[in-house]
């Protein structure tokens, strides 16, 4: 290990965080960095890239009730069945120039951009070392896992930013994937890691759900409106099962900040009314991605929340 710098692939304690400091700790992460190897992280977005193109079909589909599999990617204008290379994540928009090649009708920049996203956070999952599932969790087991819950959260940010809705499906099933990965492995450290690790995440998922209900309903007494969405508090409780209470709790802390700030300038900029509701999903979103790959404290700190 470097003097000074966390070693590649460690769990990165609030202690550590602490004893290190921001620049010691980024210093660490550009060690994961160099030291990863390159076919590694092409693969990562290779294959992320193409997740992101199917999440981008799920997107679209599930709100209007159509199945995700059936019929296969077709034009939603012309209803024409996309060659094979269409479908190719990227380069088939650039190759379409961004129209249909049958009716002309345009297709949204937005595609090619989730696709390259994924492929980012795929990438970035495969240099993390996430701190919510425990100090020895198997680092392989740790980017499946990674990669299930960034692809789970996408679909439901775009959703939300779409229409202002969070499927509970999806919510549902995502927080009981959290929790049979948290348990999976957890036990994988031994009968106490389990026990303790799954506890936490269950009480983080409850406290999620529970403090979200609360702060919507005491707004809507005061203010006369819901503040949050039901959605927001299942989402809360997914992110609970997946990150543990330290986890989900910064998480909120960067939704908030992301929230206010965003909202602010849309406020300020007159793209947002007054009381025009804005999805809050997006941000919680990525403050539970933000806080898998970098783990709780470096956020806070960062933030001034923790010395």
């Amino acid at each position: 290990m470097a003097p000074g710098a966390p070693p590649a692939f460690q769990l990165v304690t609030a202690a550590d965080a602490k004893a290190w400091g921001p620049k010691r700790l980024e210093r660490g992460i550009g060690m994961n960095l160099a030291g990863s190897e390159p076919s590694v992280a092409v693969a990562a977005a290779l294959l992320g890239a193409c997740v992101g193109s199917f999440l981008n079909v799920v997107a679209w589909r599930l709100p209007r009730g159509e199945s995700v599999v059936w019929p296969p990617s077709h034009c939603p204008r012309c209803s024409t069945r996309l060659l094979w290379f269409d479908n190719l994540p990227v380069l088939g928009w650039l190759l379409l120039r961004g129209s249909c090649r049958h009716c002309g009708g345009g297709i949204a920049l937005r595609y090619p951009l989730v696709e390259l996203l994924t492929a980012g956070l795929w990438v970035a999952i495969t240099l993390a070392r996430p701190a919510a599932m425990g100090p020895q969790a198997a680092p392989f087991a740790l980017i499946l896992a990674g990669w299930l819950l960034v692809s789970w959260l996408m679909p439901l940010v775009l959703i939300d930013l779409d229409h202002l809705w969070l499927p509970e499906p999806l919510c549902r099933i995502g927080l009981i994937l959290g929790l049979i990965v948290t348990a999976a492995l957890g036990w994988s450290q031994g009968d106490g890691a389990g026990r303790a690790l799954l506890v936490d995440h269950l009480l983080a998922a409850g406290i999620g759900l529970l403090g979200f209900e609360l702060v919507s309903n005491l707004a809507e007494q005061l203010m006369g409106r819901p503040a949050l969405g039901l959605g927001d508090a299942k989402l809360a409780a997914l992110l609970g099962a997946w990150l543990g209470l330290a986890g989900l709790g910064a998480a909120v802390v960067l939704a908030v900040f992301g929230g206010a700030l965003v909202g602010g300038i849309g406020r300020l900029s007159g793209r947002l009314g007054r009381h025009q509701p804005f999805p809050f999903g997006p941000f919680l979103a990525a403050g539970g991605i933000a806080v898998w790959l970098s783990g709780p404290a470096l956020w806070l700190q960062r933030l001034g929340l923790v010395g």
